[in-house]
């Protein structure tokens, strides 16, 4: 009796224990799945994770990694979507889900895309691999290199269509990583996974992720996959406003139930993602592509492998043939240069009692005409052989002059004569020229006033303080230089 009460009072206590521990425990509402893994696909941060780093077997979740490498291979040309596909023996004879290709059969890999992509077909992936890499065995050691390049860290891949094979293992996190790279690496492909129906070809096939796809708002991919050994797992992708969450769920007991702990995840991605983050794509790997491999001995096949080297030599580009121009009118342009600048220095050094007319066409211009004509530009004009300058001009007869009354004392010395050089719009300019003018008749106004005077009609540009005969010499040499100039007697 003592016995039995002990055994009673072990098994109450038992159960004590465990009703403890349930308490304990935090309340899910659904059960959890044996592994996941949430992640902000704009950031790639980790809003939940369970399990995430666990070996397990990933079924048809393989083929996200057979189609990043078939989207790898079209963008680096090593085949295209309308490259035709024969089919082998070894694609034809994998076991459902299948397209039903026959061996023999040519296809092109556009329809084989579409049936790996929305039915998970397991012949179409086998086929793609073969297509690629020649091998399902080559195809195989690529997905390894490709996984790796992508961080896929805990990653072994053993075929190209996810069926069971001893060694051929994922993770939760691993599968989230390829999920978020199928996204952001291949835009243009990834509407594949969101269509409820595609033409493969031989039939119109359907999306194993439609009522998924159907029941969560935003949902728009990306994978299923069940085997019996994997259980139904799951990847998924969903978008509302700025923000994206990636799901993955491994060993889901049903369909249905798989759908709802996917659909709690994204609901628990949604709350804790920020509204607004910046994105961090990831960065692309490197291309671990090559084309097919060759077994030793064997031919290569005529395949073309484009191959990248940076160049050895940068030969100089060869100059632009240019029109030679007449020795004609490089001579006059000799010709006209040197004496255009023979008159300059001739002008610079005559003396400064004497007007010297200045050339009729400047040195610029006589070297922009000379380049720019077609023919031969003319030589500069010379001076008029005529002209009569002012030191050796008869002096005109003075009539004696009457006798001056001073009626107050003078401060200027009798310099109350001026000249008027210009009339212009704004003071400014007015003080520009008469610098200007300066500088070119220091001869007999170096020691005028410069003067501007405002006027109903513009800003006068006036030197005073001159002689009569100052300004009068003054205004005949500026005049022999073309430039106006007007005599001001005292006011």
């Amino acid at each position: 009796m003592t016995k039995r009460l002990g055994q009673y009072v072990q098994f109450w206590l038992f159960l004590a224990v465990i009703g403890c521990a349930t308490a304990l425990a935090p309340v899910v509402s659904l059960a959890a799945p044996y592994a996941a893994m949430v992640v902000d696909a704009r950031s790639g941060k980790v809003l939940h994770s369970r399990n995430a780093d666990t070996q397990l077997h990933p079924a048809s979740l393989t083929k996200m990694m057979t189609l990043y490498i078939a989207f790898e291979a079209i963008k680096h040309g090593e085949i295209s979507l309308d490259s035709v596909v024969t089919i082998t023996s070894k694609a034809s004879a994998e076991p459902p889900s299948k397209l039903g290709l026959r061996t023999g059969q040519r296809i092109k890999l556009r329809y084989l895309i579409r049936a790996a992509a929305v039915k998970s077909a397991n012949d179409a992936a086998t086929a793609i691999g073969i297509a690629i890499s020649g091998s399902e065995a080559a195809f195989a050691r690529r997905m390894n290199r490709t996984a790796k390049a992508l961080g896929m860290t805990r990653t072994h891949f053993k075929n190209a269509n996810g069926l069971t094979e001893s060694g051929h293992l994922s993770t939760a996190r691993d599968m989230t990583t390829l999920g978020r790279h199928l996204f952001y690496d291949h835009p243009d492909y990834y509407n594949l996974f969101s269509r409820r129906t595609a033409d493969a070809g031989m039939k119109t096939v359907n999306n194993t992720n439609t009522r998924f796809l159907n029941a969560y708002r935003g949902a728009d991919g990306i994978k299923t996959g069940y085997t019996r050994a994997a259980g139904f797992n799951l990847v998924a992708s969903a978008e509302r406003g700025s923000e994206r969450i990636i799901t993955t769920v491994f060993g889901g007991r049903s369909t249905a139930s798989r759908n709802a702990q996917v659909a709690e995840l994204m609901d628990l991605g949604f709350r804790r993602a920020p509204t607004r983050a910046a994105v961090r794509r990831p960065a692309i790997p490197v291309y671990a592509g090559g084309g097919r491999e060759v077994a030793p001995g064997a031919t290569p096949a005529g395949k073309i492998v484009r191959v990248a080297v940076a160049p050895k030599t940068s030969p100089r580009p060869k100059p632009r043939p240019v029109a030679q121009a007449p020795a004609a009118l490089l001579a006059a342009l000799e010709e006209g240069v040197a004496d255009a600048v023979e008159q300059a220095v001739e002008l610079a050094q005559a003396p400064v009692t004497a007007p010297t007319p200045a050339p009729e066409t400047p040195v610029a211009q006589v070297i922009a005409a000379t380049v720019s004509a077609p023919v031969m530009a003319p030589a500069p004009r010379q001076r008029p052989a005529t002209i009569t300058l002012a030191s050796v001009q008869p002096a005109a007869p003075v009539a004696e002059a009457a006798p001056e009354v001073v009626t107050r004392m003078s401060t200027s010395g009798g310099r109350h004569w001026g000249v008027n050089v210009g009339v212009m719009t704004s003071r400014y300019q007015a003080e520009r020229l008469l610098l200007k003018t300066a500088l070119n008749e220091l001869g007999t106004l170096d020691e005028a006033l410069r003067k501007v005077v405002k006027r109903p009609n513009g800003w006068h540009a006036n030197f005073v303080g001159l002689s009569q005969e100052g300004a009068e010499l003054a205004c005949r040499r500026l005049e022999a230089r073309n430039a106006t100039c007007k005599v001001i007697g005292p006011s």
